[in-house]
């Protein structure tokens, strides 16, 4: 097996190097969707079960169904289960050895050799479990998962185990689970000073002579620190807290958005001269300040938010968290000017958090949805008894990461107690103030927040009488107690609250993506923190209706392909001189959601239209005017408002369309600055293949999306094409999903075949973990075929 192999090599790394083994366990599982009370047996028969590799979400693979809830997804809700079978190495004998689930959709449990030995009642928080006593080294041994979609979630949440697996071999005296903190209270340009503090485990009421190091070394890898100490002996405490004595770093390489600087601090427990473990760490040295005065400060200097705050599946692969579908998804925000993500409503993957610290992305880091057992929680437990379990989980995983600048405790929060199963009858005042205290005991470091439905103080909503009366426009209760005051949309209200609390820190937590650019410039952005978009990109559940199968009203389709209106967000978050045209290709929706008014425009970037209509269209640009040409004609030159309604988004009527081109031509002070040119293509002759991951590595884990798009004779993209495409591969990798951004599609991702939508599709190759040449050809009826060839490292 596999796995066994995989085992050896890092029994021989170990021996030499290393005194931890902390080895992916996600390869060569067996898998079988629906209830089966047998399938936690030892014995169970599993040799038909299909075989797969983790990280893996089936619900995405289950059908449509329009009968099913439109906020799940449309998809059937139910159970799944997942067995794995391996070898125990001898020379584990006598060791911790544990299994480590970091998530398990929605609620999950398992057991080893027919013993139950733990659960996620939270799928997105991890937990492991001592198998020291259970582990069979006579024999195999197997792992069952049962994993159940069923709960009281109101978005599409994947199901099954979505996230990765570890089995991890330490000593018994070692650092206990995420029990490395590392803190910089005090940074100069000239300085810094770094606190550690190691948490160890196996040496209560033991006289051990046990020394903690803890060695720093620079992005570039040098060594430039290194302090100790002995832990305590005889200790009453199962796992005790250690700081080590403050080192200082000279002239520190600071973490920023643009510098994403990572040093290392490498931590040992020694005995008798032996390591006995070692844990590698990485974190961030920069300074974040909040006021009143001026938002938020990173090391020194003002920073807005600009993000978006999306729930945490990741199109075509469902809620499965590859880090590449992560990487490329924060690739093509950065590249739009994005430098915020909220993670709605819950804990993102570890992945996620480690590719915001290298890429500069900065979280709002959010726990929950809602408090409380009775609506709207997605748990398998009682919130009531396990919050401050999820809290400690949540905030020891996360707070070593510099992008990490603000606990977010849930959302919509300050009204409706009599939901929560835990009233206070005080608009979760006081509910907040307990985690607060639970939260700032783990890390006392960051401020805590909850965001704020669409509501007033008093719990009055939008359809209640007097909502807009200027005597009811004061800021909810529970926002002015939290550290920050985040509010889901209403920024037009937001001077208004301040005359009521004028110490408010605000955060708009969620702007609605219809009202364009307005919730950016409606904010006092010297003052404020920012602002993050809801559903920037498309997302799974929360449909507005059949087809759509989830949110749509978004800039980035599940694709990861923009929509012109996120050229707008590129042009309100960048100052470089931008325009770009958006064609009207229909009116679209409004509708009210959560209290608040949604839709979108259908608008498209081409010029492939019907002779001798008219067209409206949007030029998106941050400078001073636009002129717009067709076929070299001028259409008229109009200004850009200052209107924070209209700013940056400049609308034309009734254009005429004529064969060959649109054009428009951006200035400042009358100097041409920008232009953006549509071209009428001919028809597509041929198709051709984009791809995404240049350094594509052999380890099982990597994706490679494959972007295939129909072009004319002048090889220009030809957004009007159809057709079905056929994606032929060879070599040591497979489909995943094929997939072309359709959001109202009925078909699944699997197979290797997938329509042209907008004249684009797309598959996603898993590497396997053999190095070799991939072989890619891609054909559809009446278009000249494609090929590329690939290499996997």
């Amino acid at each position: 097996m596999i796995c066994i192999f995989c085992t050896s090599i890092l029994i021989a790394q170990n021996n030499e190097q290393n005194v931890r083994i902390n080895q992916l366990f996600n390869f060569d599982w067996k898998f079988k969707i629906g209830k089966n009370s047998e399938a936690s047996n030892f014995t169970f028969d599993d040799s038909d079960w299909r075989k797969l590799d983790l990280p893996h979400d089936f619900q995405i693979e289950q059908p449509w169904d329009s009968t099913a809830n439109r906020g799940r997804g449309y998809k059937a809700l139910g159970e799944a289960w997942y067995r794995k079978t391996f070898k125990a190495d001898s020379n584990w004998i006598g060791k911790r050895i544990l299994l480590d689930f970091e998530g398990i959709m929605l609620s999950g449990e398992v057991w080893l050799n027919g013993k139950k030995i733990g659960g996620m009642p939270y799928g997105y928080l991890g937990f492991e479990a001592d198998i020291s006593h259970i582990i069979r080294y006579d024999t195999a041994n197997v792992v069952a998962v049962r994993s159940t979609t069923e709960g009281n979630s109101r978005w599409y949440t994947g199901g099954g185990i979505f996230r990765d697996v570890h089995l991890v071999i330490k000593d018994s005296i070692s650092i206990a689970r995420h029990g490395v903190f590392i803190t910089t209270p005090k940074i100069t340009d000239q300085n810094a000073e770094v606190s550690v503090q190691v948490e160890v485990a196996g040496i209560k009421d033991k006289e051990l002579d046990v020394e903690i190091i803890a060695k720093i070394f620079s992005p570039e890898g040098k060594q430039v620190a290194e302090t100790k100490i002995f832990a305590p002996q005889k200790t009453r405490l199962l796992e005790v807290e250690v700081p080590l004595p403050k080192i200082n770093i000279a002239n520190p390489q600071l973490w920023s958005c643009e510098t994403p600087n990572l040093y290392s601090a490498e931590v040992e427990l020694v005995l008798n001269g032996e390591v006995i473990d070692k844990l590698t760490e990485k974190f961030g040295i920069r300074t974040i300040e909040f006021s009143k005065e001026f938002g938020l400060k990173l090391n020194g200097k003002k920073i807005f938010l600009k993000g978006v705050a999306n729930h945490h599946d990741l199109g075509a692969v469902g809620a499965a968290a590859y880090e590449t579908s992560i990487e490329r998804m924060m690739d093509k925000l950065k590249a739009f000017g994005f430098n915020h993500i909220r993670t709605s409503h819950n804990p993102y993957s570890e992945s996620f958090f480690k590719l915001a610290d290298e890429k500069g992305i900065l979280i709002v880091d959010e726990l929950y949805d809602k408090w409380g057992s009775i609506a709207a929680w997605a748990g398998s437990a009682p919130w009531n008894d396990i919050w401050y379990d999820n809290i400690k989980e949540w905030v020891k995983r996360d707070r070593n990461h510099p992008s990490v600048i603000m606990w977010s405790f849930g959302n919509e929060l300050q009204f409706q107690e009599e939901r929560w199963n835990w009233p206070t009858t005080d608009w979760g005042v006081t509910t907040y103030r307990i985690m607060d205290v639970v939260a700032k005991r783990y890390d006392p470091t960051r401020k805590t927040t909850v965001a704020m439905y669409p509501a007033r103080a008093k719990g009055i909503k939008r359809h209640d009488p007097g909502f807009n009366d200027i005597e009811n426009i004061v800021p909810p209760e529970l926002s002015t107690v939290t550290d920050i005051a985040s509010y889901n949309y209403e920024w037009d209200d937001y001077q208004e609250y301040l005359k009521h609390d004028p110490n408010l820190i605000i955060y708009q937590s969620e702007a609605v993506t219809n009202e364009l650019a307005a919730p950016y410039f409606g904010m006092d952005r010297d003052k404020m923190i920012g602002l993050a978009y809801w559903g920037a990109i498309e997302y799974w559940g929360e449909s507005q209706g059949w087809p759509r199968k989830g949110w749509n009203y978004s800039f980035f389709n599940h694709a990861m392909e923009p929509f012109p209106q996120a050229w707008l967000t590129k042009s309100i978050f960048n100052d470089e001189p931008l325009v770009h045209i958006g064609v009207v290709d229909s009116e679209g929706e409004k509708k009210m959601w959560n209290d608040v008014l949604v839709g979108q425009k259908v608008i498209s970037s081409h010029w492939n239209r019907q002779q001798g209509e008219k067209y409206n269209l949007y030029t998106y640009t941050n400078t001073e005017e636009v002129e717009l040409f067709v076929n070299g004609k001028s259409i008229g030159v109009q200004k850009n408002s200052p209107d924070v309604s209209k700013r940056n988004t400049i609308y034309w009527k009734d254009v005429p369309y004529e064969s060959g081109s649109i054009k428009a031509v951006a200035r400042n002070n009358g100097k041409v600055v920008a232009e953006h040119e549509l071209e009428t293509t001919g028809n597509a002759v041929a198709l051709k293949i984009e791809y995404e991951n240049e350094d594509w590595n052999a380890d099982g884990m990597e994706l490679q999306y494959v972007k295939v798009y129909a072009i004319d004779s002048k090889g220009r993209k030809v957004p009007t094409a159809t057709g079905e495409v056929t994606f032929d591969v060879s070599g040591p990798v497979h489909i995943i999903a094929v997939d072309n951004g359709n959001h109202s599609s009925n078909d699944l991702f699997d197979g290797n075949k997938k329509d042209l939508h907008y004249g684009f599709a797309m598959a996603i190759l898993r590497a396997g973990q053999t190095a070799g040449k991939v072989k890619i050809k891609v054909s559809t009826p009446g278009l000249k075929a494609a090929s590329a060839t690939l290499h996997v490292k």
